[in-house]
């Protein structure tokens, strides 16, 4: 399926003013989370260029990206060994993008939970810079809607969903979803209140709050929010 977000958008809403309420998140559902995880994915791929940017050192960078092609080849038992040696024996960012690299390896050979394992052990390490550890925590949190509970999401990124953080935007997204799929309708309804109320919200960020909002308020069971 190819994404793009405002055609998405129209097709759900298509949905709701068709009343077929039952099994929308159900085919639905999987589709949000995926093209918010790739605004997510994008972000902190930026943020993970301006570290390398900054670090540069090329013999470890060449090392690092012939470990990426690796992955794009979907060679993960190899890339995994060369991200695990340049994380020991890297110079500079790289023993820090190794982690992260390694732990997205994690997920493309479907071992969620050491990618998440590994997501949240970067988010807690205090030698790696705030910017890096943030993405790392947003990663883990989006991975955790689908596999994990909504206590679990939001221990993972809740601070981050305050004003003037970088990442307040997608993690509020995040946690209106887990508290969706957890069925806490009237939590979902103010996460993505929270994200049309503010003025720098992305338009397409906002645009898929509205259609969540539409969504729980079809649902019918969580109270509309009082203008």
């Amino acid at each position: 399926m190819a994404f793009n977000d405002d055609s998405f958008i129209r097709e759900v809403n298509e949905e709701l003013r068709s009343d077929q309420m039952k099994g929308v998140w159900r085919r639905f559902g999987r589709y949000i989370i995926v093209v918010a995880i790739l605004i997510v994915a994008g972000t902190a791929g930026k943020v993970l260029y301006d570290y390398w940017d900054d670090n540069r050192s090329s013999g470890t960078g060449d090392q690092f990206l012939a470990a990426m092609k690796l992955a794009d080849e979907n060679k993960n038992d190899e890339a995994l060994a060369a991200l695990d040696k340049l994380e020991k024996e890297g110079h500079g960012a790289y023993p820090v993008l190794a982690r992260m690299r390694a732990a997205t390896v994690q997920v493309q050979k479907g071992d969620t939970a050491a990618a998440i394992a590994a997501f949240n052990e970067i988010g807690k390490d205090n030698a790696v810079p705030a910017a890096v550890r943030d993405a790392a925590k947003m990663r883990a949190g989006w991975l955790l809607i689908e596999n994990g509970s909504y206590e679990q999401v939001s221990a993972a990124i809740e601070e981050m969903a305050v004003p003037g953080n970088a990442f307040r935007h997608s993690a509020r997204e995040a946690l209106g979803l887990a508290a969706y799929k957890a069925g806490n309708m009237a939590q979902a309804r103010q996460w993505f209140q929270s994200i049309i109320d503010d003025t720098d919200s992305p338009r397409n960020v906002a645009n898929r709050a509205h259609m969540m909002l539409d969504l729980i308020t079809a649902s019918g069971k969580a109270p509309a929010a009082q203008g």
